[in-house]
C-alpha cells in the first residue's frame, strides 16, 4: 500500500473543510482556473483537478484567480477594509499597473496598504498585484501568444517592465530571447505534486518538483551557466520525459532514456553516475558511495554532490540514505523520499 503523499493530506482536508489547514495551502482548480481556501463551500473538484499552493502568490503566479466564495485572500481571522477593497479592486481589473492616483482615488494611503498586504500575506501590494499580472501573462504564452501579446494584454505598456517583472519568475528576460540560445520550461503532473522540467531542443538540463526549496535560485543558476534564456514551452525532450515520469509512476519503468545535459564537476558526475546505477528499489549511504570511488573519506563531498543534483527521480538521489539506515535529507520531502522508495519496492517485489 502506498503511503499518504502530501497531496492526498491537503485533499482530505480540502473534502472535510477541515479549519486546522487555513493558511497552511491553498487549492487551485484546473477547470474553473480559482485558487480556493481549504474550507470553500463551494462544491468539491476531482483530485485530478486540484494542484496545491503553499502561499497565495505562487497560486497567482500559476494564473488562478481568488474564489469569489470563499475569498482566500480575506481569510482566516478576517482582513482589514483596505486588503479587501483592494484585492476586489484587482480582480474588477487585473492587467491593470497601480499608481499613486490610484490609490488617492480610492482613498487610501500607498504606505498602508504595502504594509498590511506585507503582514497579512509576506508580499506587498504592489507584489501581489504585479503576481496576478504575471500570473496572466504566463497562462497566455503557455497558450501560444507571442511575448509582445502577453506583454500587452498583461497591462505592460512598457516592455522594459514587462522584461523586469519575467525576469524576476522566469529568470530570463524575453528580449533576450534569441534563436539557438532558448531553454524551454514546462509543468509535468505527477502523483507527488507538479514538477518543472527545462529542457532545450536535444537534452533536458533540470527535472524538480516545483515546490523544492530553492527551485528559484536552481534556475538561475542554471540560466548563468548556459547563457541561455528560459521561457514556458514544449521541446522533444521535455515531451519525453513528460511520458517516461508517467510510465515510471505506473510501475512501468526501471531506466530513463530522455538524453541529459549533465552539468557539473567531474566528481560530481562521477558520483549522479553512480547514482543511476543503484537499481531501484535498493539503498546505498554516502559512505558507499565514496567507497565505490575509492575516496572513503570524502563522503561528506558525496553528499554535497548528491545535493547538486538538479535531475530529481532519473538521478535517484532519493536512494540515498544515512549509514543509521535513516532516510536523511531529500530536496523533495522527506514524504516524497519515502513514497518513491516504498513505489520502488513494490515494483520489484511485484
Amino acid at each position: 500500500m502506498n503511503p499518504i503523499t502530501r497531496d492526498d493530506e491537503y485533499y482530505q482536508a480540502l473534502l472535510e473543510k477541515n479549519s486546522k489547514y487555513e493558511g497552511l495551502f491553498y487549492v487551485g482548480v484546473r477547470t474553473t482556473g480559482v485558487f480556493c481556501r481549504p474550507t470553500c463551500p463551494a462544491r468539491k473538484p476531482k483530485f485530478e483537478n486540484c494542484e496545491f499552493f503553499g502561499n497565495a502568490q505562487q497560486a497567482l503566479l500559476a494564473s488562478y484567480r481568488p474564489c469569489q466564495r470563499c475569498r482566500p485572500l480575506s481569510h482566516p481571522n478576517q482582513v482589514s477594509d483596505i486588503v479587501r477593497l483592494l484585492v476586489e479592486a484587482v480582480e474588477q481589473q487585473p492587467d491593470k499597473r497601480w499608481r499613486m492616483a490610484d490609490f488617492q482615488a480610492l482613498s487610501v494611503d500607498e504606505s498602508t496598504a504595502r504594509r498590511q498586504f506585507k503582514k497579512r500575506f509576506g508580499m506587498t501590494f504592489v507584489e501581489y498585484a504585479r503576481a496576478r499580472r504575471m500570473g496572466l501573462a504566463l497562462k497566455s504564452i503557455r497558450s501560444g501568444q507571442t511575448v509582445i501579446d502577453s506583454q500587452l494584454s498583461s497591462g505592460y505598456e512598457s516592455s522594459s517592465g514587462f522584461r523586469d517583472a519575467f525576469s524576476r519568475i522566469m529568470g530570463a528576460a524575453p528580449t533576450q530571447i534569441t534563436e539557438g540560445a532558448i531553454l524551454r520550461a514546462a509543468w509535468i503532473d505527477t502523483p507527488l505534486g507538479p514538477m518543472m522540467a527545462i529542457a532545450d531542443e536535444h537534452r533536458l538540463y533540470l527535472l524538480e518538483f516545483i515546490d523544492r526549496r530553492g527551485l528559484e535560485r536552481e534556475v538561475e543558476r542554471l540560466r548563468q551557466r548556459t547563457r541561455m534564456a528560459i521561457i514556458p514551452g514544449m521541446t522533444e525532450p521535455i515531451q519525453s520525459i513528460e511520458q517516461e515520469i508517467q510510465a515510471y509512476f505506473a510501475g512501468d519503468l526501471k531506466r530513463f532514456q530522455t538524453p541529459l545535459a549533465l552539468m557539473g564537476s567531474p566528481f560530481q558526475q562521477s558520483v549522479w553516475q553512480l547514482l543511476m546505477n543503484i537499481p531501484p528499489g535498493e539503498t546505498r549511504s554516502y559512505l558507499d558511495l565514496a567507497r565505490a570511488l575509492n575516496r572513503p573519506t570524502a563522503f561528506r563531498a558525496v553528499a554535497q554532490a548528491n545535493g547538486a543534483n538538479q535531475l530529481a527521480i532519473i538521478i535517484p538521489c532519493h536512494r540515498v540514505i544515512n549509514t543509521s539506515g535513516e532516510l536523511g535529507g531529500y530536496g523533495g520531502g522527506l514524504t516524497r523520499k519515502s513514497w518513491l522508495l516504498e513505489h520502488e519496492r513494490a515494483g520489484q517485489s511485484g
